[in-house]
């Protein structure tokens, strides 16, 4: 099978030179195996060759067969699954192609995505005619997302619902359609720009972590490799081209062999308890690694699944699906793992079946499987990572015997923190020096909005003019934010141009008008914090602290950016810069100190030149300015009439702000309230902050 030369070699990225594959390259290479898993969702730092290897991946896959002009690449072998380009008669020709890498911009439109009227046949010819989109083109292929947790909602909400279907419907434009769309989804997303939105991270069916090497040996290796590369990619590529056809043949026969694989009932109950103990949600992370586990097994040449291929599967497919919330963090604990598994010795290594896939030709793989049975850590090539870790174990025929009972206890628990003796002052201020304060479990917040309507980024808080959502009417290109065409309205301005006598209608560029929707923007939130010290008492920081820490969550499902702003003491800082990875936020906070005076002038000013330099970078994005504070300026003769002034300033630039007063106790000065009425601000009292906890006290008052 010829090879692209354009590409990276995926053999050079990912270790295949140097057996075993790293978790990049196995987890890539099992979704290739078996596409039922359900893709690959590949996190890392930027420059870890992320988009690299999933480009190489393409090259190795088998060819498809389709019937020469069919645009929807459906399998002449199926005729449960017809295209809209057939019936094809007898005797059309089919041919073999590659499998397509289809890339998925994060700026796409839904017309791109779905499908839409084919404009030239329309307009020229008077028929309606769909032309496919990418989802479409991706059929029996890969389908690449780049920066998946930048991807807009609404594009969301497509794969969502084509992963789960297979199949896409279309009704629009006087055209009805539907077609199968089924690929392999894989996505690459630096986590320090945000987290992926928990229904799409549930449909990736693996998730790998990737980051740069730290061995200086390694680097070395890989900046060579990639300078060579740049070079002369046509002789770089020749060097990899025996190990590329090796691994190329090896999936292929892998996929031949995959239906012969044996799990057995054991196998499946012992993966119920590693998904029980891990707690994850549902059974899609049964099925999954399952799945995985069998495609681990033909991988290394066995016909029956054993305690390897499943620890291996559980380390891939389980990982992102412990997660509760943003905050937690991702990973898996394998001494738990390990327990559960069993520690029982491994049979004969088994013999590969005859005709079932076996290693390439002159690898450096030993005959034994990739988990060595006494624990030790595999070889690493330059780039290649370790495999399994741990005993490959044979699965006994009796469930119950694999661990004691006592092995299949709950997960441990970390150790309880020292507990304050009773009697304790819970409202003595905290120091600098001592241990922050941590916040309580998140709430569901009160929703806070910018008034009035923007032209910002699809996302789920304020009213905006944009891309998705109800259409509103229509507009010039150039004069609103929408992109898709209004066919209608283009039709109308061109036939208001025809003489009154009546006459054909053309069509000019100045009759073109674009829908105009009404739907919802993101946000930049900028948090504000006072953490002097009459803040600093620990129930009322931890109740603040549980306050924003619910807000940063609410930002987090609706898309917003956040920023954190501390002052205490002599000044002001930018204690997290504007991103939209809120769990880093959420770390910010926790190791957030409290004591010392009030410097709230310098915290507003802080947070207004925060809020000038991000109206540079992006003039379309509204901000919203949270500040959490008890109004107490101290700081120096004239603090409370520099507060004033710093609210006047803040109050000129015309940003919407909420401010949570976090004053209690019988004695309360008010300045908080005096505060919010200066920034032209909502006011509340922290505990008004938790919606559910609001709800309830207004049906007790009213009862």
């Amino acid at each position: 099978m010829p090879l692209r030369e354009s590409h990276y070699p995926f053999s050079a990225i990912v270790g295949c030179d140097t057996e075993p594959l790293d978790d990049l390259g196995l987890s890539l290479v099992l979704a290739s195996i078996s596409p039922e898993i359900g893709g690959v969702l590949v996190r890392g730092q930027k420059g870890t060759a992320k988009s690299t290897a999933v480009r190489a991946l393409a090259s190795l896959l088998p060819h498809v067969e389709v019937h020469r002009g069919d645009r929807f690449s459906v399998d002449p072998a199926d005729p449960l699954q017809p295209s809209p380009d057939g019936p094809f008669p007898p005797g059309t020709a089919v041919e073999s192609r590659a499998v397509r890498l289809v890339e998925l911009p994060v700026g796409a439109t839904e017309d791109r995505v779905l499908g839409s009227l084919h404009l030239e046949q329309a307009l020229a010819h008077g028929q309606v005619s769909y032309e496919p989109g990418l989802l479409a083109r991706a059929h029996r292929g890969l389908l690449y997302v780049d920066e998946v947790n930048l991807l807009h909602d609404h594009l969301v909400d497509l794969l969502l619902d084509a992963a789960a279907t297979g199949r896409v419907t279309v009704e629009r434009d006087g055209f009805s359609v539907e077609h199968a769309a089924r690929f392999l989804l894989i996505g690459t997303m630096n986590p320090e720009e945000g987290e992926l939105r928990p229904q799409l991270l549930d449909r990736f069916g693996l998730t790998v972590e990737v980051s740069a090497p730290t061995d200086p040996h390694a680097r070395v290796e890989v900046v060579r490799r990639r300078m060579s590369y740049d070079s002369d990619p046509a002789a770089f590529a020749e060097r990899y081209e025996k190990a590329e056809r090796a691994l190329s043949e090896r999936i292929a026969a892998a996929r031949g062999a995959l239906r012969r694989v044996e799990l057995s009932q054991a196998a499946l109950l012992k993966i119920a308890e590693v998904c029980a103990a891990f707690e994850v949600d549902g059974l899609r992370a049964d099925i999954v690694t399952a799945r995985t586990a069998v495609a681990h097994a033909v991988w290394q040449g066995r016909t029956l699944v054993t305690l390897a291929d499943i620890r291996r599967a559980a380390l891939l497919a389980l990982p992102h699906r412990r997660r509760r919330n943003p905050f937690d963090a991702p990973g898996l604990d394998e001494e738990l793992l390990d327990r559960i598994l069993g520690d029982e010795e491994p049979p004969p290594d088994p013999t590969p079946p005859e005709g079932g896939p076996k290693p390439p030709e002159g690898s450096d793989a030993p005959d034994t499987p990739d988990d060595p049975a006494d624990g030790s850590e595999p070889p690493e090539g330059p780039e290649s990572g370790p495999d399994a870790r741990g005993p490959e174990d044979g699965l006994p025929e009796s469930a119950e015997a694999d661990h004691p009972e006592s092995d299949a206890a709950e997960p441990e628990q970390p150790a309880e923190p020292p507990r304050a003796p009773e009697g304790a002052d819970e409202d003595r201020p905290e120091t600098a020096a001592g241990t922050a304060v941590k916040a309580s479990a998140p709430y569901r917040p009160r929703t806070f909005t910018v008034r009035g309507t923007g032209v910002g980024a699809d996302g789920r808080r304020s009213r905006a003019v944009g891309t998705r959502g109800r259409r509103i009417g229509a507009a010039r290109p150039g004069e609103a934010a929408g992109t898709s065409l209004h066919l209608v309205e283009t039709v109308k301005a061109a036939a208001s141009s025809c003489p009154p006598g009546g006459g054909r209608v053309r069509l000019r560029p100045r009759d073109l008008r674009v829908a105009v929707r009404e739907g919802q923007e993101s946000n930049l939130v900028l948090f504000c914090v006072d953490a002097s010290g009459s803040m600093a008492a620990r129930k009322r920081m931890k109740e603040v602290k549980t306050a924003v820490l619910s807000l940063l969550l609410d930002a987090y499902r609706r898309r917003d950016k956040v920023g954190l702003v501390t002052f205490r003491g002599a000044g002001a800082e930018l204690t997290l810069p504007p991103t939209r990875s809120v769990d880093v936020a959420a770390t910010r906070l926790d190791e957030m100190p409290a004591g010392g005076r009030t410097p709230l002038a310098e915290g507003l000013l802080e947070a207004a030149r925060v809020l000038r330099r991000e109206h540079l970078r992006d003039p379309r994005q509204r901000p919203l300015l949270v500040l959490v504070t008890d109004g107490r300026a101290t700081g120096g003769r004239g603090a409370v009439g520099r507060s004033l002034e710093a609210a006047d300033h803040v109050a000129s630039l015309g940003v919407a702000a909420v401010v949570v007063d976090g004053e209690s106790g019988p004695m309360r000065l008010g300045l908080a309230a005096d505060l919010a009425a200066r920034l032209g601000a909502d006011h509340l009292p922290v505990g008004e902050v938790n919606a559910d906890a609001l709800s309830t006290a207004v049906r007790e008052r009213a009862a």
